[in-house]
């Protein structure tokens, strides 16, 4: 029961606060630590920024994870509502979804008003490729593609581990995928990041081919064509160099029937409609449905484990 209670919780706070600011979220201070501790190992050997890179990733894990685990546990033996309330904040703290609902709307906005600059400062944020020089088009499906990934990273992944290992299974997730985001990518951070980029493709196998499904079954809900959305996803769910990435990504490109893009890397599904600002609409619509099809699933995976437990 404190799990539902929990779950139910953290999704009110996330419906109706959003996020708090970057000096009050522990993903921020992630970030600063990741910073901190990656100072001066790039001019290391390969074999050095790995193994460092291994150490940096569990000592970050233990460091946001420990605490939390021994809070809840001291909690849950002094007082089950204080227990229960600190439980919701916390697991708030690891998912965001209407923070990403707000990021996309705010780009639509500045894409109606023809604000690409603003826009590629946007996007800087929330995808790893170079904005600088990407057309209208390209920029409504880099949004589209960080809004379908996103799904995954900030909402289905986090609530997977939630079920399965509790808040701090929830933190150790976003820990990881905070780490994967920094310098789990080729170039300066190659070996570096190794570690935490190979950790992050094994924690995100199982929820990536989930959103992928959620945003399949998303598209037969809404009418989109969940049958395209399924193929797309099967067909090119392989094209990119993330072994996760594409699932969602090609789900939702087939659902929205349009191609989405990163020029010289991949292209997902079937340019038969033409991207515009609208179409981020429809990519959010689709994200909102999947995410409460979740929402639904893991209560029903919670009241079953209670009439039935093991």
């Amino acid at each position: 029961m404190d799990i539902l209670l929990i779950l139910a919780l953290a999704l009110i706070i996330d419906s109706t606060l959003g996020d708090p600011p970057n000096a009050f979220h522990p993903v921020a201070w992630m970030g600063r630590v990741i910073s901190f501790l990656d100072r001066g190992r790039l001019s290391h050997g390969p074999l050095s920024q790995f193994v460092y890179g291994a150490v940096i990733t569990l000592f970050v894990v233990a460091l946001f994870t420990l605490p939390v685990y021994f809070l809840l546990l001291y909690l849950k033996g002094v007082s089950f509502v204080a227990y229960v309330l600190a439980g919701a904040v916390l697991l708030k703290l690891t998912f965001s979804l209407r923070g990403l609902g707000s990021t996309v709307h705010k780009i639509k906005r500045l894409l109606l008003d023809e604000k690409l600059d603003e826009v590629r400062f946007e996007l800087c944020a929330l995808v790893s490729r170079d904005t600088s020089s990407l057309s209208k088009p390209l920029l409504i499906s880099a949004a589209v593609e960080s809004a379908a990934e996103s799904t995954c990273d900030s909402f289905v992944a986090p609530l997977f581990y939630f079920l399965f290992l509790g808040v701090p299974g929830a933190f150790a997730y976003r820990v990881v995928s905070t780490l994967d985001s920094m310098i789990g990518y080729h170039g300066k951070y190659e070996y570096l990041g190794k570690f935490p980029s190979r950790l992050d493709d094994v924690l995100n196998f199982i929820p990536a081919r989930l959103t992928a499904l959620l945003l399949v079954l998303a598209a037969f809900f809404s009418g989109r064509g969940g049958r395209r959305s399924w193929q797309v996803a099967l067909g090119d769910h392989s094209k990119t160099e993330s072994p996760n990435a594409g699932w969602p990504m090609a789900a939702a490109a087939g659902a929205l029937n349009v191609q989405l893009e990163k020029v010289g890397y991949y292209k997902l599904g079937r340019a038969n409609v033409v991207l515009v600002p609208e179409t981020i609409d429809e990519s959010l619509s689709l994200v909102q449905i999947a995410a409460v099809t979740w929402i639904l699933v893991c209560f029903a995976i919670e009241v079953i484990y209670l009439v039935y437990p093991t």
